[in-house]
């Protein structure tokens, strides 16, 4: 229940309240929350409001929201309703004609205005579809290199090359008829393609490195990470993923594609005026980009706009999904247009089935369903504990270390045919039916069967260990595809293994299903599902995995088979912890993340989890060297004002921007002395006689007073008289629900008009910590800190081994110059991880005991609020 209390600052009577007395969430009333009419004549009332709109656009330019910061929802929905206010005041009086009326110039100002959404939208599809067509024929193009090149044009891949033909042709030839010679070449292309992947993150973008989707989610949900987003994280992430796909990474061009798609809708979206000052608006945005990312980079762009939905947006209504559906259908649309792969697809390897399958191969249909939860299960655990190991020994050699892997990872799969080539390539193969001319390597010979199955089991094995090692390494990473290829090759095994039961035992009950003459079983539909059960083993998506798969193949009788196996995988995953690997990210490294999905069932009050101890100023009376003092001693983000400090009446709230920009105009205009008394609130006497649009104070420093014979800087034109507060005994659920629907930055806790603590999402975050580990208590594991100690020692002894031997051989080649380091060819030290370090006093609000935890780091990293 929400309950309007007056801001006066005098005592006020306080009622009875009997035990059964429900806590409610206050929001005081303010002439904000009452707009007047847009066609008022009123030019005082204009004037004010033109006025304040002016002081909030030079706070907002000034601000822009810090890093590592929240957004605060409230505050941003009251700017921009001031915003509107004072744009239809100035439009009703220049658009006006002689009589007053409307005339046609104002109806196109606000048509466009309206319409500016839909336009934002179309240029963001459109950018994302030409940029995805372009990554595609790079990357193929880069992948192919590797085995060989095209005698009549060196620029096209093995596919154009040999148009038409199935199996090879004379003018694709490989770089040598010498089998040694063509292997390290691939060793020397995919060292080069890392290195220059990893090279350029480390040196233009550290944000471009790694899938992203975890970072987007906060960002959408109201995390301010600068940069992550920017036009040179653009640019380097569509450079260096192609390079990393190339490289023969176990990593994925998926993730990455909504990193870039969402880059591109932010990029584009702050040439317009609309969403370049409102953070809700441009988060509808990067809704619609996300969508659109995945739609180009599976082609399914319902499955995008599903994804956006399930995984990515904590906050979706109807008007985003319109816009992330069209955002993702122009994207869709020029991609097709562009026609990458020359096939009239969207995507390499879309496939299409037209057997249906039968009731007996449920069995194997679960199978390949525990498969995926299992999977899923396995590499978050492994994951996050390389990550670990890689943050605490590696983050001063991330060029070094991409470059080892992508050339481990050439050694160990060269001599596999599933592992060699390019793992979009490998998922078309494994997805194809055996009937007519799709054959790879004799794949469908019923001869190699055991063979095959075998090359398929250690390709499931050694990409799963790959994957758990690559995955989060210092160039464009993800992890969608890798995942599919190995429910591919897993699921092709299975489908192996049941035609082979199947033509083993024909006459057998269990097959009585099937019709006596003509092929019963098709493997391909095994590996089409086990992509779709790794992939929603990795992400605990749903959904959006069933609707990608079906636009992927467009198979509509294999929707219930799909969902048979995802449902299994879901609930297999559940069973070994909430989350996929982009929630278990965020929980990682620590970001003040509230997941929708999550319920929480605490049982205590809000007070249990305040910080009580916080630094408030009092309405009058303090010098403004004294504020001045507090402001640079902490760096909380804003300070409740209460009455006095002996009755801590609350006053309001005012942000610690909008404090120093009053301070700072106050001394440069007023010349206020240091001395000065600072005033938060004016004269309250009568305000129950007065309407809400007579009490705005004066907003212009021209009638600030700062005079000598008064010696008093009026600031209570900045603050927030409506601070959203609670009572203490509001259940911590509900307060957290507050936070995930309002998105406040900061609650103030108020016991009869009385100031008793706040709280923010941190705060909410820490508890929820405390008591998980609590009720899961782990002991400190010295043997696993043992054992990362003995690999880093056998890291370095290899390391110190071939530097040596690269020295050697640098001296007998007569090569001047020093030694050659294994480090890093540019500053040591992540940039990002420096960056993220900020985060320890970037959204500071008051103190508490517990804090918040990189829990990567060997100790915890502050998160101050």
């Amino acid at each position: 229940m929400i309950r309007s209390s007056s801001s006066q600052s005098r005592p006020r009577p306080q009622p009875t309240r009997s035990p059964s007395f429900a806590p409610t969430l206050r929001r005081r009333t303010t002439s904000l929350s009452l707009p007047a009419d847009p066609n008022t004549s009123d030019p005082e009332e204009a004037l004010a409001t033109t006025t304040e709109h002016t002081i909030q656009e030079e706070i907002a330019e000034i601000k822009r929201y810090e890093d590592f910061t929240t957004i605060d929802w409230v505050q941003d929905a009251a700017r921009e309703q001031l915003r509107r206010k004072a744009r239809r005041k100035e439009r009703a009086g220049f658009w006006a004609d002689a009589n007053g009326r409307i005339g046609w110039r104002r109806k196109i100002a606000e048509a466009y205005d309206a319409g500016q959404a839909w336009i934002v939208v179309t240029l963001v599809g459109a950018a994302i579809g030409l940029n995805a067509a372009f990554l595609n024929i790079v990357t193929e193009w880069l992948s192919d290199i590797k085995l060989g090149h095209c005698s009549t044009a060196f620029y096209l891949n093995e596919n154009f090359c040999c148009w038409g033909a199935e199996n090879g042709c004379p003018e694709w030839k490989r770089w040598s008829g010498f089998w040694p010679l063509n292997y390290g070449l691939y060793i020397l292309f995919a060292a080069l393609f890392s290195l220059t992947a990893a090279s350029l993150v480390k040196a233009f973008a550290p944000y471009a490195a790694g899938s992203g989707i975890s970072e987007i989610k906060c960002i959408i949900a109201g995390f301010v990470m600068k940069g992550f987003l920017g036009a040179w994280t653009l640019v380097i992430k569509s450079i260096g993923l192609p390079l990393a796909i190339a490289s023969g990474l176990s990593v994925g061009k998926e993730g990455p594609s909504v990193h870039y798609a969402v880059c591109t809708g932010n990029v584009i979206s702050r040439f317009f005026d609309k969403y370049r000052r409102n953070a809700a608006k441009t988060r509808e945005i990067l809704s619609a980009s996300a969508a659109a990312g995945v739609g180009v980079a599976f082609g399914s762009p319902i499955g995008g706009v599903l994804f956006s939905l399930e995984e990515m947006s904590n906050y979706f209504p109807l008007k985003t999904m319109w816009r992330s559906y069209f955002c993702a259908l122009v994207a869709t649309a020029v991609l097709a247009a562009m026609n990458p792969f020359r096939t009239g697809q969207l995507v390499m390897f879309q496939v299409k089935y037209d057997r249906s399958w039968h009731f007996f191969e449920i069995l194997f249909y679960l199978i390949i369903g525990v498969f995926g939860g299992l999977y899923g299960a396995f590499v978050i655990k492994w994951n996050l504990r390389v990550q670990a190991f890689r943050k605490k020994y590696l983050a001063k050699y991330p060029i070094i270390e991409s470059v080892t892997l992508a050339v481990f990872t050439g050694i160990i799969c060269y001599p596999n045919m599933f592992l060699r080539i390019d793992m979009t390539e490998s998922m078309e193969i494994l997805f194809q039916e055996c009937e007519g001319d799709h054959d790879y390597d004799e794949l469908c010979e019923r001869q190699n069967r055991w063979r095959m199955i075998l090359s398929l089991a250690v390709a499931t094995v050694l990409r799963t260990f790959l994957v758990i090692i690559s995955y989060g390494c210092k160039v464009p990473a993800g992890i969608f595809v890798p995942s599919m290829a190995i429910g591919a090759s897993f699921g092709r095994m299975v489908g192996i293994f049941v035609q082979h039961l199947h033509e083993s035992f024909p006459t057998s009950a269990f097959f009585a299903a099937c019709e006596p003459d003509g092929p019963c079983i098709t493997p391909g539909t095994y590996a089409f599902l086990g992509a779709a059960a790794a992939l929603s083993g990795i992400m605990h998506i749903t959904v959006s995995v069933v609707v990608i798969m079906f636009e992927l193949t467009g198979a509509l009788t294999y929707i219930l088979p799909t969902m048979i196996v995802v449902g299994v995988t879901k609930a297999v995953s559940e069973r070994f912890g909430h989350g996929g690997i982009a929630d278990r990210a965020i929980w990682f490294n620590g970001y003040p993340f509230l997941d929708n999905k999550e319920e929480h069932t605490f049982g205590v009050p809000v007070s249990q989890v305040m910080a009580s101890h916080i630094v408030s100023l009092p309405a009058t009376g303090m010098e403004l060297r004294a504020l001045e003092r507090i402001v640079g001693k902490n760096q909380y983000q804003g300070y409740p004002i209460v009455e006095d400090s002996t009755s801590k009446t609350l006053i309001g709230y005012i942000g610690r921007t909008e404090l120093k920009y009053a301070i700072d105009r106050a001394k440069r205009d007023q010349m206020a002395p240091g001395h000065a008394r600072c005033t938060f609130s004016t004269d309250t006497s009568g305000t129950e006689a007065r309407t809400p649009s007579s009490t705005m104070p004066s907003v212009t420093f021209d009638t600030m007073s700062a005079t000598s014979a008064q010696l008093n800087v009026d600031f209570s034109k900045f603050i927030d008289p409506t601070p959203l507060t609670v009572h203490p005994r509001l259940p911590l659920e509900t307060v957290m629900e507050l936070f995930k629907k309002m998105g406040p930055r900061v609650i103030l806790i108020e016991y009869r008009g009385r100031l008793t603590g706040l709280v923010t999402v941190k705060d909410c975050l820490k508890y929820q910590f405390k008591v998980e580990a609590h009720e899961n208590p782990q002991q400190p594991n010295s043997s696993m800190d043992e054992r990362q100690e003995k690999l880093w020692g056998v890291i370095r002894h290899t390391a110190m081994w071939v530097d040596a031997k690269l020295n050697v051989v640098r001296r007998k080649m007569g090569i001047g110059g020093g030694d050659i380091r294994l480090l890093s060819p540019t500053s040591q030290g992540s940039e990002r991880e420096r960056e993220r370090e900020r985060l320890r006093d970037a959204d500071g609000d008051g103190d508490s005991e517990v804090e918040l935890e990189d829990r990567g780091s060997p100790s915890g990293r502050r998160h101050d609020r």
